[in-house]
């Protein structure tokens, strides 16, 4: 064995050291998945979004909720009989509002328990979906945020104040159908959080909370910590299982790009004797 042969079988275990260790990453993940449904008799889904580098241009690309997200998650959620309940795992920083709806009014509408947990954050629309659970777990010092709708890089809310505030013949075209578009988005927003929370809280309080977290009286960046949405009267609590936490230790800051959905793609039945 010359020089040059040990040159390319080192070539070759370099090339294929990133494949091999993302494979033993996504069995890994795999297992414990596994073990965490096995412990709690649930259905579990995961949606997660790192930041991600390009691997030649080496910029950031930031993952969000998306089309694809949701027809994973309602997939996951069809596969999943009534009588099991539904553990989600978030951590992303919101996204489009159609897609966090149809994933928040898929896990309402699921019969058993829905869990969401939040290991690090949930903002945005990651908010919304969590405002469809029977039960929000929090890491003790993990955020949800508001939900009031962005048009591009302005707030809703901010739009509208401008029209309110400044005379109309010296405010564009553009921006008057933004505050218009804006002021149709909000109220939008509100009704569909409120019906997420109605069955949650009482009709009364289900609207008024939706009012407060859409109307942009926040930073749409704005931090709601655990103490904070128990005040609110949401169903947080902070006792986060290690598993999950785990589980979340085995979707590190990725390098290429990869599913921000992952559950184990087959029917999930309950169990004689399981439990939530």
């Amino acid at each position: 064995m010359n020089f040059m042969d040990l040159f390319w079988i080192f070539f070759i275990l370099s090339a294929l050291q990133p494949v091999m260790q993302q494979r033993m990453l996504e069995a890994m993940r795999a297992r414990k998945i596994a073990q965490i449904e096995r412990d709690r008799g649930s259905r579990v889904i995961l949606m997660v979004h790192r930041q991600e580098t390009m691997r030649l241009l080496g910029f950031p690309l930031v993952r969000y909720i998306d089309m694809a997200d949701s027809e994973q998650i309602m997939r996951a959620i069809h596969m999943t009989d009534k009588d099991v309940p539904i553990d989600l795992v978030v951590h992303t920083p919101g996204g489009l509002v159609l897609a966090a709806l149809q994933i928040a009014r898929a896990l309402k509408h699921h019969p058993a328990k829905v869990t969401v947990f939040v290991p690090h954050m949930a903002m945005s629309g990651g908010t919304l979906i969590a405002l469809a659970a029977d039960e929000i777990v929090m890491s003790e010092h993990a955020v949800l945020g508001p939900v009031d709708p962005q048009l591009g890089q302005w707030p809703a809310a901010s739009l509208i104040k401008v029209r309110e505030d400044k005379p109309i013949e010296k405010i564009d075209d553009q921006t008057l159908i933004l505050a218009d578009v804006g002021t149709k988005a909000i109220e939008q927003i509100r009704q569909a959080a409120t019906e997420l929370l109605e069955g949650r809280l009482e009709k009364r309080k289900a609207s008024a909370l939706a009012r407060k977290l859409s109307e942009g009286r926040w930073t749409h960046d704005y931090p709601i910590t655990p103490a904070s949405a128990k005040e609110m009267g949401l169903p947080v609590n902070t006792s986060m299982p290690d598993s999950v936490l785990e589980l979340m230790a085995l979707y590190p800051q990725p390098v290429r790009t990869q599913p921000g959905v992952e559950f184990l793609p087959h029917p999930r039945h309950a169990q004689p004797g399981s439990h939530s």
